[in-house]
């Protein structure tokens, strides 16, 4: 089981991070690093691919806080290279890792040669992480999930749109997890709670193999 305090702890730390990057003062991060300690940072571009990630360790029975892991969201690809300077071996000398959509990899790359980040460290899904989990669960299992979760009919609906016909199915599901504010991070835990253990997507694995 989690320690709570510690989880509450390693949301402070992203917070004094995210406040960091903002142009603030680096104490309070760096302050609340060497107290956890924090060890490892995962970079990821969004809270959906935290959702993932943090149902994964879930899974796993790792306690990622307790183990000195910050998995923190950057809020885009195009801040890698300010988060990579500020907690790498330049700023606060964490060991960092990463997962990143394959539109993004230069991003990722920049960041982490201009920071002189030891690598590559980070990980890289063929499209998307939803891309990826589509594709390790197949259509049938993914639709049936949306429907455990209440959102069969909007489906439905937006698979009706002109602009969807002709799409592949797997297409079709990740542009619908991303039309209404706040299903993607939903989904980004209902899908890997979902997933076969041998089946995890190789990103995502190596990811945690990192760890």
């Amino acid at each position: 089981m989690a320690d709570t305090g510690l989880t509450t702890d390693m949301d402070a730390f992203r917070e004094a991070v995210a406040g960091w990057a903002a142009g603030g003062p680096g104490e309070p991060a760096l302050d609340l690093a060497a107290r956890l300690p924090v060890r490892t940072v995962v970079l990821l571009e969004g809270r959906s691919d935290v959702a993932a990630v943090e149902a994964l360790a879930g899974r796993r029975g790792r306690d990622l806080a307790a183990e000195g892991v910050c998995v923190l969201a950057m809020g885009g690809a195009m801040a890698v290279g300010r988060f990579t300077r500020l907690l790498g071996p330049q700023g606060a000398g964490l060991r960092l890792v990463g997962l990143c959509d394959e539109a993004e990899r230069g991003y990722y790359a920049r960041g982490w040669e201009r920071a002189g980040v030891p690598g590559p460290g980070f990980f890289v899904c063929s499209a998307d992480l939803e891309d990826e989990l589509i594709r390790a669960l197949g259509v049938p299992r993914v639709v049936e999930l949306v429907a455990q979760e209440g959102d069969l009919r909007p489906l439905q609906t937006f698979l009706r749109q002109p602009a969807q016909q002709g799409r592949a199915e797997e297409r079709q599901l990740r542009r619908f997890l991303g039309t209404k504010k706040g299903r993607k991070i939903q989904y980004g835990r209902v899908l890997v709670e979902a997933l076969d253990p041998g089946v995890v997507p190789a990103p995502l694995d190596a990811l945690f193999a990192a760890l």
